[in-house]
């Protein structure tokens, strides 16, 4: 999800034999000059819920320690392939060599996967809210895909933030293709509702996700009562930290009250990637 140290990595990464998986990269697609998506193999043995994160990375330069870091996996429960969603850092430490991987190649993939934007750290509700930004998208890719988001979520709601159009990734997967998918395609079309926004170029929905949600225009835009409800909206968080704690602290100004694995709640956020 990003190149910088994360919180779910220390310097005592395992590097012993077995500690990761060596997987084949099936595909890899470039967005823009900043992102990019890939997939690849899954291991028998790899299970993992919809919306949880691994440790994905390659080896260290001249038999150096493995440069891993925190990634979202982009394809829910049942995909018989890992896919992944990824910015790109011209001197990061992993992305500068990651982003050049091709079909054929090898990444590395640690063995457990974890998280907390997972539909178990969430008690019952009419809406899911699904905020992203940028990379933060990921785990909705996934989380949209499963089918007990539908089962238990009346409505689904993407949001997703860029800077510019061309970041908008996905865009025509959300907006038509997942209607095709042959397990949730009928429930995404009757339950599932895309809302993107840019901040930086003239777009139909404009400014940060989190304005919108301020000034109203969110909820205006999609038909609904201005707000969230406890008793109605549950809300999962990925992506900066500045829209993380923003939007965080917004909920809990309507009531909502942050959940986890041990204790579920009204809202989630991956604290894997922020600080």
């Amino acid at each position: 999800m990003t190149d910088a140290p994360l919180a779910a990595q220390s310097s005592g990464t395992p590097s012993k034999p077995g500690a990761f998986h060596e997987l084949k990269v099936l595909w890899v697609r470039h967005w823009t000059d900043q992102l990019f998506s890939f997939a690849i193999e899954r291991p028998e043995d790899f299970r993992f819920r919809s919306g949880e994160f691994v440790m994905i990375g390659l080896p260290g330069e001249d038999g150096g320690k493995p440069i891993l870091r925190a990634y979202s996996i982009a394809s829910p429960a049942w995909d018989e392939q890992l896919e992944f969603f990824s910015i790109k850092v011209t001197d990061g430490p992993l992305t500068s060599r990651l982003q050049k991987i091709q079909p054929g190649d090898s990444v590395l993939m640690g063995r457990k996967p974890t998280g907390t934007l997972v539909l178990d750290a969430l008690t019952g509700g009419e809406r899911l809210w699904l905020i992203g930004t940028g990379t933060g998208l990921a785990p909705w890719l996934s989380v949209a895909r499963d089918p007990d988001t539908y089962s238990r979520f009346g409505q689904v709601i993407v949001c997703h933030t860029v800077r510019n159009v061309a970041d908008l990734a996905y865009r025509d997967f959300f907006t038509s293709g997942i209607h095709d998918d042959p397990l949730i395609g009928d429930e995404a079309k009757a339950q599932l509702t895309y809302y993107p926004t840019v901040t930086r170029e003239k777009f139909e929905t404009p400014g940060r996700i989190t304005d919108r949600i301020k000034s109203g225009d969110l909820f205006a835009d999609l038909g609904l009562p201005i707000g969230f409800s406890p008793n109605s909206d549950r809300v999962m968080l990925c992506g900066s930290m500045a829209m993380i704690k923003e939007t965080g602290e917004l909920l809990e100004t309507y009531g909502l009250k942050e959940g986890s694995n041990a204790e579920p709640g009204d809202y989630v956020l991956e604290r894997a990637f922020v600080g």
